[in-house]
């Protein structure tokens, strides 16, 4: 180690928590730390800004600022800059800005990383220094603290006879991709051998590949219970500085976790996927974050987190995706020749999006559009609508896309799209309004919507045969009940013996609040902010409201368990759950569910007052 670095060392450990930092550890960050000398008035960082590194103050002053609202704090000698943002977005929360003369000492964001993935302390001693944050806020719920090994662990850990020798391992290693392999001994493990084995015990010693694996693997096994916190594990690698444990159950080994699963757990928050989308540079780095999103899901289900934020997270997901795609279809044709705003409906629009959706889009044009202009909203459609296949989400099969021209049309032609649904509401017209009630702007100029969706609803509103179809078309998609207190199952084909828990129960709520929005020109979009402004606005009782909420959150609470078994399963997830999976107790609760669902439906049939 240079003097230098020794200095800046020396220095470092004068401040928590780096002094919690093993030597071991904190020579090797030596080369990678520099100092840095700021000038009062110089920006360190602007909010919103993508952090590079985490700085600490040697000496000096540095204020924290907030757009607009001037310095909200001093930070002098020994605080940290960054240290939020990094664990966030990986974008600065704040500004900080050199109040007096200073020198930092800059330390690179992976290797703070890394800090925070091998030191238990030094993880903790941040997570004590973050804001605590509502249990259902959904970000980042499904934290180390949170989940469980078996929720995190590679279910088929590769094996291998204890009686190989050490290049049948390395030639097993290489064909799968992996890094480790357990060693049996029959039915029972006999030891684990690392990449890192077999470069410090073999290369590093001269033995050729005929050597026994046995000589070289670790037989002392140290393992885990597949019911421990992902902390235990994280902790648990740190303290015997091991990469991989096996996860035991039963004196069987069950699976295996290591440190990069812990990572890329704490890197695949619907925060970390959002920081790296924005960073994308085209839609096939995209699919590589939407690859994580399934993980995400189990991991979201098994934290806790309530239905509304789980699908809230995976919806920012796709939102971030589509901005992206249309900041580069821009960047490559050019601004656009006329003002426009890109929508999404359906479940997008709704912020109800899980593990399962394809795509439903469209765009309005200022109305200086002309004919001639419409070549470049055509490629710009495309490009995003193609993006967003290729991240997974699937062409929409009825081509409610911006690509299909009837959806991408000027102002004054949506307006006459609504007025003549509204005037003549046959069953198509139905469907449409349907979906395009959920209309939600994404990106682009939001004043081409805003007065839009007022008119609409109150032209509605006004219209009494308008609104009977309304109300009949959300008696269409009708709760499984069947006689007894039993389940209408479907009867055959691929999904016989289970229920549908998006037709024949969250799409009945669905139907419900878009009635309820309806006659009380309610601008929600979201289904439960249209039953919770329902219940305010005295459209539906405040017990009604209440059951038909509670309702709702079981019902898709269900499905997304669902889809996190199917998940962890290593399954596509699907909402087609057979009841039989359920325990007693909690098939009770599904069928009370349908019935106040079944209930409500009867209400808002009878054309009552206040329903329910």
């Amino acid at each position: 180690m240079s003097q230098t670095d020794a200095d800046i060392l020396a220095s470092l450990t004068r401040y928590a928590p780096f002094d919690m930092v093993p030597a071991a550890a904190l020579e090797a960050l030596g080369p990678s730390l520099t100092r840095i000398v700021a000038e009062t008035g110089q920006t360190l960082s602007y909010e919103g800004e993508r952090l590079e590194a985490l700085l600490v103050i040697e000496s000096g002053s540095v204020e924290i600022e907030t757009d607009g609202s001037g310095p909200v704090a001093l930070r002098g000698p020994g605080d940290v800059i960054g240290e939020r943002g990094l664990l966030r977005l990986g974008r600065a929360t704040l500004t900080a800005r050199v109040a007096e003369d200073a020198v930092l000492i800059r330390l690179p964001k992976e290797r703070f990383y890394d800090l925070i993935d091998d030191v238990p302390s030094f993880a903790a001693w941040f997570q004590r220094a973050s804001p605590a944050r509502p249990a259902d806020s959904g970000a980042d719920a499904a934290g180390l603290t949170a989940l469980k090994v078996s929720d995190l662990m590679t279910r088929t850990p590769v094996t291998c006879p204890v009686g190989a020798e050490v290049r049948d391992v390395a030639r097993l290693m290489r064909a799968k991709g992996i890094s480790s392999v357990i060693l049996m001994e029959g039915e029972t493990p006999a030891g684990i051998v690392t990449v890192r084995d077999l470069a410090n015990k073999v290369l590093a010693e001269g033995l050729d590949g005929t050597t026994p694996v046995a000589r070289v693997m670790t037989s002392d096994l140290i393992t885990i219970a597949p019911d421990a916190l992902g902390l235990d594990a994280l902790m648990r690698l740190a303290d015997h500085n091991i990469s991989h444990l096996p996860v035991a159950e039963g004196g069987r080994i069950v699976g295996l976790i290591g440190r990069t699963d812990l990572f890329r757990q704490q890197a695949a928050t619907a925060s970390h996927m959002i920081a790296d989308i924005v960073d994308a540079g085209s839609a096939a780095e995209m699919a590589r974050v939407v690859a994580q999103v399934p993980s995400l899901l189990a991991q979201l289900v098994s934290a806790g987190a309530g239905a509304s934020a789980i699908t809230r997270r995976i919806t920012d997901i796709t939102d971030a995706i589509t901005r992206r795609l249309l900041v580069l279809a821009e960047a490559e044709l050019g601004p656009p020749p006329v003002p426009y705003l890109w929508l999404a409906c359906g479940s997008q629009g709704r912020r109800e999006q899980t593990g399962q959706s394809d795509q439903d889009n469209c765009l309005i044009l200022d109305d200086a559009f002309e004919p001639g202009q419409d070549a470049y909203f055509l490629a710009l459609a495309a490009f995003v609508s193609d993006g967003l296949h290729a991240c997974g989400f699937v062409y929409c099969p009825g081509d409610m896309m911006a690509t299909n021209p009837r959806w991408r049309q000027p102002r004054r032609v949506w307006r006459d799209y609504f007025a003549g649904w509204i005037a003549q509401p046959d069953n198509q017209a139905q469907m449409l309004a349907s979906v395009m009630f959920d209309l939600r702007p994404i990106h682009g100029d939001t004043a081409l919507f805003r007065d839009l969706q007022a008119e609409t609803l109150a032209m509605a509103r006004r219209n009494s045969i308008f609104v009977a179809h309304m109300v009949s078309n959300s008696l269409k998609h009708t709760p499984p009940l069947g006689l007894l207190r039993g389940f209408a199952l479907i009867r055959s084909g691929e999904h016989k013996d289970t229920v549908d828990l998006k037709h024949s129960g969250v799409v009945p709520v669905v139907d419900l609040g878009r009635v309820y929005a309806l006659r009380g020109e309610l601008q929600a979009v979201n289904t439960r902010e249209r039953l919770e402004a329902a219940r305010e606005a005295g459209v539906i009782s405040k017990a009604g409201a209440h059951d038909l909420i509670d309702a709702y959150d079981f019902i898709a609470e269900t499905r997304l368990r669902h889809q996190a078994a199917q998940i962890r399963a290593g399954a596509r997830p699907d909402n087609f759950m057979p009841p039989a999976q359920l325990s007693e107790l909690e098939r009770n609760h599904l069928r009370d569910a349908f019935m106040v669902i079944k209930t409500m439906q009867s209400s808002a049939g009878q054309g009552r007052g206040v329903m329910g």
